[in-house]
């Protein structure tokens, strides 16, 4: 009953969001090229994806599980190199990251939307051998359909807010029969699996812990982008994957510090590129001198504020970063990005006190003293102390490094339940 309930109300709710689908689907970058495949439209593509048919489906989000997945294909391929994989995603940014590094016996494809007929004809054009689903994919066709016929569907990295989970608990009748539907649920944390327990009880659910923290950084290349724009000299802070309200509160930060530290400069990452506009309104309200990443052409004068509006390039502008922000987690944000990345690049990272989505995470670093925690009026004596103290923020960069080191695992123990899977 829930799922025809569910099915009642997709189309007008599909609807309802189309404006904001195609507002995305024009302003976000990414690979579109093949887009059609969001309406199970795969075209010339089919004979390709028959020769797939056996193969892992296993499907992301967008760019951040997209990374993951593809570290897990890999270390897949390496211990059973005959496997056959289909990886989907459902952001153009995502597809862009899963095409640039494809695996060798994988495929990319756009998952389409959960429309019956849609994942219907999906399946038997694929005909997976098993569904892999990352982290909170609850899509109740796909899911359903997939165990309808046989096919072995398990999520992997699962985890589950307190905010989520309390949710699901309101509309148990119809989450608690979808969650048992999984015939494994692997969970990043004991927390995560109690909370997905106190929704259906009788799922299959265990902890295996969290997979990014096997992650590993691609090569990245020795070139300074960011001596390009500021020139040589002076500490240089990133803020990643910010989210609005928090540009304005860094700023702000930036401005204070920068009459103690002359030659400090700033790397604005918003999660969402197409956002250029607006922070670039701010930055000239703040009066800073900056420059927009997308002119992809260095200033003839060197500025003080670097706009990364762009996708994908994160990684490589923290590269030569000396202290590291993550957003979504200052300006009333609380549900937090990933903190392993710029851990695994020996970074010093400060971050809001809560993340909702990373609790476990958060735990495990602060534990270790490993993070810098602060609330908006503490951001900058927090920034102050760091870019005071190049041996403290150095060795707070060093310890991330180690406890991401010291928690890894999660990789190899998903497969292994993925191949017992398999096995039965």
């Amino acid at each position: 009953m829930g799922r025809f309930i569910y099915n009642l109300l997709m189309p007008p709710v599909f609807l309802a969001f189309l404006p904001r689908l195609i507002i995305k689907y024009r302003s976000r970058g990414g690979w579109k090229d093949t887009y059609g495949e969001r309406f199970a439209r795969f075209g010339s593509r089919e004979a390709e994806l028959k020769k797939f048919h056996g193969a892992i489906w296993i499907h992301a989000v967008s760019v951040g599980e997209t990374i993951v997945a593809l570290s897990m294909i890999r270390r897949y391929l390496e211990r059973f190199p005959e496997r056959k994989f289909i990886l989907s995603t459902t952001t153009t940014t995502g597809q862009d990251v899963a095409r640039a590094n494809i695996p060798e016996n994988t495929t990319v494809i756009f998952c389409p939307l959960d429309f019956p007929w849609m994942i219907a004809k999906t399946l038997e054009l694929l005909r997976p051998s098993q569904l892999v689903i990352f982290e909170t994919e609850l899509w109740p066709n796909l899911i359903a359909m997939s165990a309808k016929r046989g096919i072995p569907v398990t999520l992997v990295n699962g985890r589950l807010s307190d905010h989520s989970a309390r949710g699901y608990r309101k509309l148990r009748g119809f989450f608690a029969p979808l969650l048992k539907k999984f015939t494994m649920i692997l969970a990043q944390s004991d927390a995560d699996t109690a909370r997905f327990l106190s929704v259906s009880p009788k799922a299959a659910v265990q902890t295996c812990g969290n997979m990014k923290f096997d992650q590993k950084i691609p090569e990245l290349g020795n070139d300074d982008i960011l001596s390009g724009y500021f020139g040589d000299g002076g500490e240089v802070i990133l803020a990643g994957s910010t989210h609005p309200g928090e540009e304005e509160l860094i700023v702000r930060c930036f401005k204070e510090l920068k009459t103690e530290f002359p030659q400090l400069k700033l790397v604005l990452v918003p999660r969402h590129a197409e956002r250029g506009k607006d922070i670039a309104e701010i930055l000239k309200k703040a009066e800073c001198s900056f420059v927009c990443r997308s002119l992809k052409t260095f200033p003839d004068e060197k500025v003080d504020v670097l706009l990364a509006d762009t996708t994908g390039e994160m990684l490589q502008l923290m590269k030569d970063a000396d202290v590291v922000i993550m957003g979504k987690s200052f300006a009333g944000h609380d549900e937090g990005h990933n903190l392993i990345e710029p851990a695994l690049l020996s970074k010093p990272v400060v971050t809001g006190r809560v993340l909702r989505n990373f609790r476990y995470l958060l735990k495990v670093m602060s534990e270790q003293k490993a993070v810098l925690t602060a609330s908006d009026e503490e951001l900058t004596a927090v920034l102050r102390k760091l870019l005071s103290e190049r041996e403290y923020r150095e060795a707070l960069g060093a310890k991330a490094y180690e406890v991401i080191g010291s928690n890894r695992g999660a990789v190899d123990r998903t497969i292994d339940a993925l191949e017992n899977i398999r096995g039965n």
